[in-house]
């Protein structure tokens, strides 16, 4: 969408998203989440992409993401980097999303900062040309590819599992989310909980057994007590993954 310079003049009032005109001139108002697909430099229709010959490429299937952009102020250093058996915890989750056959794509930096997980699964989309996608964190090395898949194939344009805190990783998302995701980033609200309840998600609740799988490592601590658990890294590791 274009907007004439003419009679247009930003404020620096505190809701940014918002752009006023003068009086004497009065263009449609931007909306807020055009100003974020403007200033993540993409104004194309979020279910195309162009090709280099600039033809429109359709949406495809499936495709995982690892979110990789977060601040770490917990661990106090970058989780991706981590090491846990001779590997980087990003290396493991990898491993995993991998063995599912499906693409795999890590976002290192959000289009829109600052703004949570939310900020990482909006940049997915504007990356991805996937109708479906599969969010893990970096932080989550005993995730597993049946685990994966279990999610990606639950039907529902949102699909959540519950951890201890709610809605959690791993999740998915159809490509028909996109405008609930971008509402709750123009209202601030980045919470996977509010996304959730805003789509009216399905969730899958794993047996005890399991809920090892779900497990993120947030801090030194959990990093240092990771080790009394690679038993669930152990097919990985026996398959070469």
């Amino acid at each position: 969408m274009q907007f004439s310079a003419k009679g247009i003049a930003q404020t620096r009032a505190q809701d940014t998203n918002r752009i006023t005109v003068t009086a004497h001139r009065r263009p449609k108002l931007e909306t807020a989440v055009e100003v974020i697909r403007r200033r993540a430099g993409d104004l194309q229709s979020p279910s195309v992409a162009s090709a280099p010959n600039g033809r429109r490429l359709q949406a495809a299937g499936t495709e995982v993401i690892i979110l990789a952009g977060g601040l770490s102020s917990r661990m106090g250093r970058d989780k991706a980097r981590l090491r846990l058996r001779g590997r980087t915890l990003l290396a493991w989750v990898r491993a995993a999303a991998r063995a599912t056959g499906w693409p795999v794509r890590v976002i290192r930096r959000d289009l829109v900062p600052r703004c949570g997980p939310l900020g990482g699964v909006w940049t997915a989309f504007q990356r991805s040309r996937a109708q479906r996608l599969v969010f893990l964190s970096c932080d989550m090395p005993f995730v597993t590819p049946e685990l994966i898949r279990a999610v990606a194939e639950r039907k529902g344009r949102g699909v959540f599992t519950v951890t201890a805190d709610g809605a959690g990783f791993p999740f998915a998302l159809d490509r028909d989310a996109l405008p609930h995701i971008e509402q709750a980033l123009a209202e601030k609200r980045f919470s996977l909980q509010a996304l959730a309840a805003r789509l009216r998600a399905r969730r899958l609740r794993l047996p005890a057994a399991r809920q090892a799988e779900l497990r993120n490592l947030n801090t030194p601590e959990d990093l240092a007590r990771a080790g009394a658990h690679l038993s669930f890294l152990q097919p990985l590791i026996s398959t070469g993954l």
